[in-house]
């Protein structure tokens, strides 16, 4: 997929994140793997298919990018902690625009998640922190799922919404194809962006087996799933205990 005829290139990249990249995954520094093989980094960047015609493709901006809001200003996460639970509020507790790298922009939305919602005690010691109120591994999953099975094609940002009652996860774009919420909480998955799963395997926590839903499910039993045909979205919806 192309970055919309953006004058993106190779200088785009960030080539040190994706120097540490390369390194992790291939036992070898960047620049001597260049020059052992004789090819340039684009070069390089094209065999990986991160690269058409010269310019970064969407794989590459959102892995490897300095700046992807520059080209594509919707890849941000809108992130709201309201007052009540109305959507159309104008009270709120926090607000962020995450961007970035899909690195940066699951960091960024864990981050947003674990200081807005509320730690419990449980049988922790006094001076811990405790334990979120929602599972931190099944929201983990939904991050995860949303920045990688959204429609791409769709120019809207994710959003992540809390809200006294419960937190909702947004991305653009209904489930693909013919698939349900019966079938993906039966276990059923469809990548969306293949190039851009397969690098998220490194760079995320996922593993690309198509069982994170499922994970989620289990951390999270009450998670409400929602795809609207009506507005393009896909809602993960985690209602919260109210105090």
């Amino acid at each position: 997929m192309n970055c919309r005829s953006m004058a993106t290139s190779a200088a785009d990249l960030d080539k040190d994140h994706f120097g540490e990249f390369f390194l992790r995954n291939h036992g070898q520094g960047l620049d001597e793997a260049l020059e052992k093989e004789g090819i340039t980094i684009g070069r390089l960047l094209n065999n990986l298919g991160l690269v058409r015609e010269e310019r970064l493709n969407l794989a590459g901006l959102l892995m490897f990018g300095r700046k992807p809001q520059r080209f594509r200003p919707e890849l941000v996460i809108k992130a709201v902690s309201f007052f009540g639970n109305d959507p159309t509020g104008d009270l709120y507790r926090d607000s962020e625009d995450i961007d970035g790298c899909i690195r940066n922009l699951h960091k960024g939305a864990m981050s947003f998640l674990n200081r807005n919602l509320r730690h419990v005690q449980g049988d922790k010691g006094f001076n811990s922190l405790g334990d979120l109120e929602i599972s931190f591994a099944a929201l983990e999953e939904l991050v995860v799922n949303m920045l990688l099975h959204r429609d791409y094609f769709i120019s809207a940002p994710w959003r992540i919404l809390i809200f006294d009652d419960r937190v909702e996860l947004i991305s653009p774009g209904m489930l693909l194809n013919n698939l349900t919420v019966e079938n993906i909480r039966s276990g059923v998955s469809i990548i969306r962006n293949p190039i851009i799963a397969s690098f998220a395997t490194k760079e995320l926590p996922y593993r690309g087996i198509g069982t994170g839903i499922l994970r989620a499910l289990s951390k999270a039993p009450d998670l409400e799933l929602e795809s609207s045909q009506e507005h393009n979205l896909f809602t993960a919806r985690i209602p919260r205990k109210i105090e």
